[in-house]
């Protein structure tokens, strides 16, 4: 027969003890989880571009074939077998998060999704879309998250949800900071809790995971380029005004023309090969606009200059991407557009820095789509280790935030989420207590 106290100690453990130390086991696997995956995804969706370039090397025109047909194919493929996983899948994670009901989701944050969102965006680089990875990186680390805690029989609720995106976003960029900004400032908007310790812990080792396997790396390098003084703060409210409209103008098209009843969803297939068509043409005729835009976006960031037509042409490319059904995000490619509206911008300041006004374009375009002007921030000064910009950076996201809301009232991912937002029940009407009697024969 036990003893009282190793009988109250059993006790304890099973009621207390035991299931904060399974929980941290459960956030603490699932991290390492989402920063494995991000490594091995970023370097698989390099590998697809690099083979993209190759084909496009070898038989220029062939794109004009292979991108519209990939893209029909996609649309196909997740309409019929993943429809869940179509588009960025941060809206996926924002609707789960604030929808969550005693651990189900509904299918949006699981490993059969995240799955077929992998395999599909790599599909959509391997075509030439313009998408990135970081969207599906979010929503595939937010499954791996729900994954170990129900493998552990650990309760999930929104904060799962959430610290789950939010690694993916520390780990896809290599940007910790970044992560638990767009953890507060974008996916817990949708769920109402004070965030967690476990959000945090989350975010610090899915970041740590591919630091380790890749080594200490800035995503767009190191840029010490400023634009000190008075002087930054009029080129930031110009390029601010100028990144924000086109970001909210991005927005308001994709809301519009993604929303439930538009024509675009009662043709997916036709829709998905003028899409194709689109990309495939513009590409053609540029050679710039293929994939995520990262090469291009680089290149500019270093202060070497780019076709002035290049920010929208990937605008289009980007866009029509978005708009096929096809999986794929579009962050990265909004930091490419940002980047080509700041060096086009920056004809206008020849005396100034052009990788500082690059900078400022991609802040200002970034948070015209996203609207996330905290995130913007830190993001853009984890990317190229640069802290002298961080005042007209803010400067710029806060006028591109307020420039968005006035073409776009509403933000990007929350109005996509929508479409992932189970419908509500209606309630049952309740019987009055003098109602009169049915008449003969209703019922």
């Amino acid at each position: 027969m036990a003893s009282p106290t190793r009988a109250a100690l059993h006790a304890a453990w099973r009621e207390h003890i035991g299931p904060v130390w399974k929980s941290r086991l459960a956030a603490g696997g699932g991290a390492v989880g989402v920063g494995l995956f991000a490594w091995f995804f970023a370097n698989a969706a390099d590998e697809a571009q690099h083979l993209f370039a190759g084909m496009t090397q070898a038989w220029p025109y062939a794109p004009l074939i292979v991108t519209p047909a990939g893209f029909v194919l996609l649309a196909w493929l997740t309409r019929r077998y993943a429809p869940l996983a179509r588009g960025s899948g941060i809206p996926q994670i924002i609707a789960a998060a604030r929808h969550v009901d005693n651990g189900r989701t509904g299918g949006l944050v699981s490993i059969r999704t995240g799955a077929f969102k992998t395999f599909a965006t790599l599909g959509a680089l391997l075509v030439g879309g313009s998408v990135g990875r970081e969207g599906p990186t979010v929503q595939l680390g937010a499954s791996i998250m729900v994954a170990t805690h129900r493998l552990l029989r650990v309760p999930v609720n929104g904060a799962v949800i959430i610290a789950g995106g939010a690694a993916g976003v520390a780990a896809a960029f290599n940007t910790p900071i970044a992560g638990v900004a767009f953890a507060l400032e974008e996916l817990a908007s949708a769920y109402e809790q004070r965030m967690t310790l476990l959000v945090m812990a989350a975010v610090v080792i899915a970041g740590l995971v591919p630091l380790s396997l890749a080594g200490d790396y800035v995503y767009f390098g190191v840029v010490r380029e400023v634009v000190s003084g008075v002087k930054a703060l009029p080129i930031a409210l110009v390029v601010g005004v100028v990144g924000g409209v086109a970001g909210g103008l991005f927005s308001r098209i994709s809301l519009r023309l993604l929303a439930a009843g538009s024509p675009l969803g009662r043709r997916p297939v036709l829709t998905a090969l003028v899409c194709g068509l689109v990309v495939a043409a513009i590409g053609v005729l540029t050679g710039l606009t293929w994939g995520t835009g990262y090469e291009a976006a680089r290149t500019l960031v270093e202060g070497e200059a780019q076709p002035f037509w290049f920010a929208p042409a990937k605008f289009v490319s980007t866009l029509a991407s978005s708009l096929s059904g096809a999986p794929g995000g579009v962050f990265a490619p909004s930091l490419s557009v940002g980047a080509g509206l700041g060096g086009l911008m920056s004809n206008l300041f020849p005396d100034d820095s052009r990788s500082a006004i690059v900078l400022l374009g991609m802040i200002a375009y970034f948070v015209g789509v996203v609207r996330a002007p905290l995130t913007a921030v830190v993001i853009i000064s984890e990317m190229t280790a640069n802290r002298g910009m961080i005042l007209p950076l803010f400067a710029a996201a806060v006028v591109a935030d307020v420039a968005a809301r006035l073409v776009c009232k509403q933000r990007l991912y929350h109005g996509l989420a929508q479409a992932f937002t189970p419908p509500r029940p209606e309630p049952e009407p309740t019987a009055k207590k003098d109602a009169p009697d049915a008449a003969p024969g209703a019922g």
